[in-house]
């Protein structure tokens, strides 16, 4: 699925009035950009161990996935020719961008889509129509029915970083053969999961106030020293948005004033913190500091100059309890 900002959903039967949008919905990818293709595919690959799944390039955007074990991924995307053909979700994204790297845009997947825009159209949101893939979707094998996802946007966005929800077909989530599939999901560096993106703007009141109203109520205070930022992880399922600001001088306010409200880092789960760490230290040259950090032990990669954010290891076991924003 390339850079749109929508939101999509199957047929689902009529659920409950209780429904929120949050009730069945939990974090799906990120979209990163790249200076290139091959920039962005060889730090994730070769400085920091991840495998990087082919992609297509249809109109000018290539892209190419991490895709994780449960099932979430990062997409890479970069621009190939001076005359790409972009969608509005693209276009966004590099009206900031300008051509660097760097993200603005993730999405969470829902799996009561219809009910989920329904809901937020009626509570004062401003959702798309909902787009779904074609028969000729570039990320797919060929053509399907139903469609391999459906997604839905917002014409007025709600955060201060781009959100869109999406769904995907049953048994026909994503492009590989099972054999394939399973493979995919492996990584050098040990990671299964993308376990909470970092939304970084002026106030993190404004967007902790906006996910509760979006059904994301569950948030507490946190500070993440490292890069000299506060803020709320807010819990989306089992996994974690951290809306922040800066906290004094920093990393986090830098990054504020070179580039405005942006997603700044993610966290990502790893059965082998010291093999993820190896591995990035060898790819970066240099020796990386641990610390306990909001998700438990982890270490901070210093990928912003090559990726334009951070991302953030740390050992998938403190997030047994199910809720890496619990208590």
């Amino acid at each position: 699925m390339l850079a749109f900002i929508l939101v999509f959903g199957f047929n689902q039967p009529v659920v409950a009035a209780t429904l929120t949008p949050a009730t069945q919905s939990e974090l799906d990818h990120v979209l990163l950009w790249g200076h290139s293709i091959d920039q962005v595919t060889a730090i994730m690959a070769v400085k920091l161990g991840f495998q990087v799944r082919p992609g297509r390039d249809p109109n000018g955007v290539a892209n190419r996935y991490v895709r994780f074990s449960d099932r979430s991924y990062v997409e890479l995307e970069g621009i190939t020719r001076s005359n790409a053909n972009m969608d509005p979700g693209m276009l966004a994204d590099q009206s900031v961008l300008h051509g660097g790297p760097g993200a603005r845009t993730f999405g969470l997947r829902s799996s009561a889509l219809d009910q989920a825009r329904s809901l937020l159209q009626r509570d004062g949101f401003t959702p798309t129509p909902i787009f779904s893939a074609s028969r000729t979707d570039p990320d797919g094998g060929g053509p399907s029915r139903p469609p391999r996802w459906r997604l839905f946007a917002f014409e007025r966005q709600p955060l201060t970083s781009n959100l869109f929800f999406i769904d995907y077909a049953p048994g026909n989530a994503r492009p590989f053969s099972s054999a394939d599939d399973l493979v995919a999901r492996e990584h050098p560096n040990s990671a299964h999961e993308l376990s909470a993106v970092w939304l970084l703007s002026t106030s993190a009141d404004v967007d902790r106030e906006q996910l509760a109203r979006l059904g994301y109520a569950q948030a507490k205070a946190i500070r993440i020293p490292q890069i000299s930022a506060r803020g709320y992880c807010v819990s989306v399922g089992a996994k974690g948005i951290f809306v922040l600001e800066p906290d004094g001088t920093g990393t986090a306010a830098e990054a504020l004033r070179r580039g405005g409200p942006q997603i700044l880092g993610l966290s990502i789960g790893v059965a082998d913190l010291g093999r993820a760490k190896r591995w990035a230290e060898r790819g970066y040259e240099t020796t990386l500091a641990s610390y306990r950090g909001v998700l438990g032990d982890a270490f901070l990669a210093p990928t912003q100059t090559d990726l334009g954010l951070l991302i953030e290891f740390h050992k998938m076991s403190n997030t047994a309890s199910g809720d890496v924003c619990g208590e």
